[in-house]
């Protein structure tokens, strides 16, 4: 009796915190989305909501769809995710098979080289001048090129993952006269589903969230990023704030320059339904992945 009362008192405890967990983590997003859906003029007159929109208001939306740079800077942004997951998942993958085989020569010296990178940086200047001798600043590719092979963290899991793989698989499949290509195309990845779709989110979420590149190694504004473009946002819905908040005679001129004379928008509503829009397409890819997400975690888990 005593030992089920303390299982109850444990599972209770235990439902408590995460449920506290959870609202901690959902609130931030809930927040921003009553408070973009609330009407500019009523969040500036009576501050932020907590709950639900005090007035309904769907124009920091319409507002932040229909500006012309956001179709550009989705495009660049989706068509660098796709490419960068891709080619990340395939070179990254076949480094770590040749790396998870015994019989790779200088092997150490790769290894050594490989964490060589995860903990020395060449900085932001080594990487900009050699970006530009590269010919590759203010272009598409500056998004592309360098991201193509990802980091060693990945080629740690994905190589202790290949390595919890049968051997008799491996000696099977050389005995009936399939290549190394073939081997790892038609054996490794099918086995390795979890952990390449695990890597994948995390790759997926990284490339969209980056805006530094952006931001360090492109000057044009058609070439920038959906999260640099919403950085600009928040910089200049601040500014914009500051200059009201110091001169509030400009208030009404500077709001009708920016927004059409549209006085349902504020700073704030814009900034958060902006910030919305770009967190919709990872918030709708990850229920998908999910089933892999835990499984390939805990498969491609480094062992001790």
């Amino acid at each position: 009796m005593k030992r089920l009362k303390k299982m109850d008192l444990f599972t209770v405890c235990n439902a408590l915190i995460m449920t506290l967990v959870v609202l901690l983590s959902v609130y931030p997003l809930y927040y921003a989305v009553v408070n973009s859906l609330n009407d500019g003029t009523n969040t500036t007159n009576f501050g932020m909501v907590q709950l639900w929109p005090r007035q309904f208001s769907l124009d920091s939306w319409r507002m932040v769809v229909k500006d012309p740079a956001i179709p550009t800077a989705l495009g660049i942004t989706a068509s660098r995710t796709v490419i960068v997951t891709v080619c990340q998942l395939i070179f990254t993958s076949m480094f770590a098979y040749a790396f998870s085989r015994p019989y790779l020569r200088f092997k150490k010296c790769y290894a050594a080289l490989g964490f060589m990178s995860m903990y020395i940086s060449g900085g932001i200047v080594a990487t900009f001048l050699l970006l530009s001798k590269m010919g590759l600043y203010n272009t598409y590719w500056v998004y592309i090129i360098p991201s193509l092979f990802g980091g060693f963290y990945n080629v740690i899991i994905y190589t202790s993952n290949f390595r919890g793989i049968p051997d008799e698989l491996f000696e099977s499949a050389q005995l009936d006269g399939a290549s190394e290509y073939r081997i790892f195309f038609s054996i490794v990845l099918p086995l390795s589903k979890a952990v390449i779709a695990a890597l994948a989110v995390f790759t997926i979420v990284g490339v969209w969230n980056d805006y530094t590149t952006s931001l360090f190694y492109t000057s044009n504004t058609e070439l920038q990023t959906l999260q640099y473009y919403i950085v600009k946002l928040v910089r200049s819905e601040a500014a914009l704030e500051q200059i009201v908040k110091d001169n509030s005679s400009l208030s009404s001129e500077v709001f009708a320059l920016l927004y059409g004379r549209n006085s349902s928008i504020s700073a704030r509503t814009l900034e958060l339904a902006a910030m919305i829009i770009a967190a919709i397409p990872m918030i709708a890819i990850y229920p998908f992945a999910q089933k892999f997400f835990t499984k390939g975690v805990l498969v491609g888990s480094i062992k001790g």
